[in-house]
């Protein structure tokens, strides 16, 4: 109980200090989604950052090292998935790999009863009640540059947010317990959609991955309700609408301001 009002109050001393200058010029170069943040969600998501920071540890792989900029960047994107919730700060892990550049992991898959090793290049991957693990290389190429669908952390950070109801399976912890039959219902159908849409090649708004598993695919709906979104309302109204109420945000919104 101690324990708990200690961390609590931690955290609510780190969400009220100012980010440095140095810092908010990060956000400012790496992040693209920062600019179009309206003022109020700038200031939440600076005492965010600064929670992610503190709790966090960032491990370089292959001789990368760490630094401000790697810290900021990665968590001024993951904390956009976290704008409008409590306090609490992607809970179960600790830790976040980065390698610079595209890495090699190992895969087993069975034949059968034959065990086949593989190896898999990757650009980031969150392991269950694990870490997250990222590519440097493949975290500047997405929150760069805006409107491409493409953002690894946004992606990676769902999957842990998907991962809260104890299972990885693309329906994470909802607010309201109304809210899961609807949630079941669109998502579902979407998913159809999209694997439908990928058979015959027609697919645009949502990229391809997705309909390799129901988490897959809500990872990469969230990473298109952030980067396209005015897309995704127009063309996905009814997946727009659930993601909106689940973040409690409208990205699409601030297109439209921007």
């Amino acid at each position: 109980m101690i324990w708990q009002q200690s961390r609590r109050y931690r955290r609510h001393k780190l969400f009220l200090e100012p980010l440095s200058r140095e810092c908010l010029q990060i956000l400012e170069d790496n992040v693209s989604l920062y600019s179009l943040l309206p003022p109020r969600l700038r200031e939440e998501l600076h005492g965010r950052i600064n929670i992610f920071v503190d709790e966090k540890q960032f491990i370089g792989c292959a001789e990368f090292q760490i630094t401000d900029e790697v810290r900021i960047t990665i968590a001024g994107n993951a904390c956009l998935l976290l704008l409008k919730r409590d306090r609490r700060c992607f809970p179960g892990f600790t830790s976040i790999l980065v390698y610079p550049d595209t890495y090699v992991a190992k895969t087993v898959k069975y034949d059968g009863l034959i065990r086949i090793n593989d190896d898999s290049i990757r650009a980031g991957e969150s392991w269950h009640r694990g870490p997250v693990v990222l590519s440097w290389a493949d975290v500047m190429r997405g929150t760069r540059y805006h409107g491409d669908g493409h953002n690894v952390v946004l992606h990676e950070f769902a999957h842990k947010l998907d991962e809260e109801n104890q299972n990885m399976d693309g329906l994470p912890v909802l607010r309201n317990r109304s809210d899961y039959a609807e949630w079941a219902e669109v998502l579902s159908k979407e998913y159809e959609s999209l694997l439908i849409r990928v058979d015959e090649g027609s697919n645009s708004v949502i990229d391809g991955y997705g309909a390799v598993s129901p988490a897959e695919f809500f990872a990469v709906a969230t990473e298109s309700f952030f980067e396209k979104p005015l897309q995704m309302k127009d063309e996905l109204p009814d997946l727009y609408r659930q993601l909106e109420k689940y973040y409690d945000l409208d990205p699409a919104s601030w297109e439209k301001q921007g």
